[in-house]
């Protein structure tokens, strides 16, 4: 099956055949009349008609609905925790167009793992898909991500924050629509059990914490997290040219103290390494009383410790002694268009929608999640939003995630082994030459 281009919206003949090839009949529009030159006795009527019917040959949504004469149908993939509030807004996207029916059917995929199941088939995938900006490259490169060519309600690019924008293009093409901009971490804590200064250094909170007889929660066997140790004391992972295999410094001189030091923080029993749903459980049953996550725990933390509820960058740990501020990823949620789609141009449209303005602002209302909306962002409510402060003051020690896929299992693994005390004893220097040496090989 031929790849589905849509052809930019620069001229009308263009137009019509970008919406021939989104799946709808195009309606023939006649020709503009070049044989007789409009005089000045024209009359003011026929004036006034020939303005609208330029306007409506402009106007790339009308043209959308002129060229649609069947059911539009859709396949949309959005994360389990979003499924709510997607449902609403594609309710109101179908009630924007009633001349139009539509079809569309509503997927659960985390933007975490929808490259890997766009991958699978992309053919088959979504038209409308949700993914962390990290997956872009691979998705670009397997043709699974229609190039945002045109726009229909406004402008992309100068609508969002310039980093969301950058995140979302590719060797200068803008792939994808920003959703969010708070894909990153940070420290979430119980303001009645840590004050403000316990809070700039991970050892100090570890001491109140089991003083009160409570836990520190964080996922350290997982890459995303772990990171923020080596990265946080000088040892780098970067995604080398070619845009699939990965650089790293983690098994260079120096860092088996960074392993020994996370060893020594998880020995204490009160730093726990624990995933994403066993933390909020945790947090609501009021056993974990600080935890390193993201804006979409915000409302978990909130519900919990009420008044109590406080966040900020992440702490400082300790490396042979020596204070080390720990880093993070910063990260962006976007939503792609499947080029395959038979509607691409609806599909486009639908994507705009979903991260229009005011979609983010729902968003941001509904699940606290940072808007990439440059109007939205600079809100009062937003600005307010402890999760967003946070993430805001972590943004000076965050870097770009882009990272190859041989990062994640040998990175997991590393923290599982580091979490659980290298219960085989393994060398720590033949430990992180083994990782690295995972991290680093070639793509199969």
């Amino acid at each position: 099956m031929k790849k589905k281009l849509l052809a930019s919206l620069l001229t009308l003949s263009m137009v019509a055949a970008m919406l021939t090839g989104c799946g709808g009949a195009a309606k023939e529009e006649a020709p503009a009349d070049t044989t007789e030159a409009a005089t000045e006795e024209a009359a003011p009527a026929e004036e006034t008609t020939e303005a609208a019917e330029s306007t409506e040959a402009a106007d790339p949504v009308a043209n959308l609905i002129a060229a649609t004469t069947d059911t539009v149908s859709l396949t949309v993939w959005a994360s389990e925790e979003d499924h709510t509030l997607t449902t609403e807004l594609l309710e109101k996207f179908k009630a924007q167009y009633p001349d139009v029916t539509f079809d569309i059917k509503l997927g659960s995929e985390s933007e975490s793992t929808a490259k890997d199941t766009v991958l699978t088939d992309v053919e088959a995938a979504a038209d409308v898909y949700a993914f962390a900006d990290d997956q872009i490259n691979e998705l670009v490169a397997a043709g699974a991500l229609q190039a945002v060519s045109a726009t229909y309600t406004y402008d992309v690019a100068a609508e969002n924050v310039a980093g969301a924008v950058e995140a979302a293009t590719v060797d200068g093409t803008l792939y994808a629509y920003p959703m969010t901009a708070d894909n990153g971490y940070f420290m979430f804590y119980d303001s009645s059990v840590f004050t403000e200064d316990d809070v700039q250094s991970l050892e100090k909170m570890i001491e109140v914490a089991d003083a009160a007889g409570k836990k520190i929660g964080m996922d350290i066997s997982n890459g995303w997290y772990i990171y923020s140790f080596f990265q946080g004391a000088g040892y780098d992972l970067t995604l080398n040219d070619d845009g699939v295999t990965n650089s790293c410094t983690w098994n260079a001189e120096g860092a088996v103290d960074v392993a020994q030091a996370i060893m020594d923080l998880c020995a204490t029993g009160v730093l726990v390494d624990m995933g994403d749903e066993e933390m909020a459980t945790a947090i609501a049953e009021g056993t974990v009383v600080a935890a390193v996550n993201g804006t979409w725990r915000a409302e978990t933390a909130s519900d919990a410790w009420g008044e109590n509820y406080a966040a900020t960058k992440l702490p400082t740990f300790e490396v042979a002694g020596e204070a080390k501020q720990m880093s993070s990823y910063s990260g962006y949620k976007l939503i792609g268009v499947n080029p395959y789609s038979k509607n691409v141009g609806w599909s486009m449209l639908l994507a705009e929608f979903l991260t229009n303005a005011e979609s983010q602002a729902a968003r941001f209302e509904a699940r606290g999640l940072g808007p990439a909306n440059i109007e939205v962002a600079s809100s009062q409510a937003v600005q307010e939003n402890p999760a967003i402060a946070a993430l805001a003051a972590q943004a000076a020690y965050a870097t770009p995630q882009r990272v190859g896929g041989n990062f994640w299992t040998p990175a997991e693994t590393l923290g599982q082994i580091l979490a659980s005390g290298n219960p085989d004893g393994t060398d720590l220097q033949t430990l992180l030459d083994t990782t690295v040496e995972g991290i680093t090989a070639p793509v199969q």
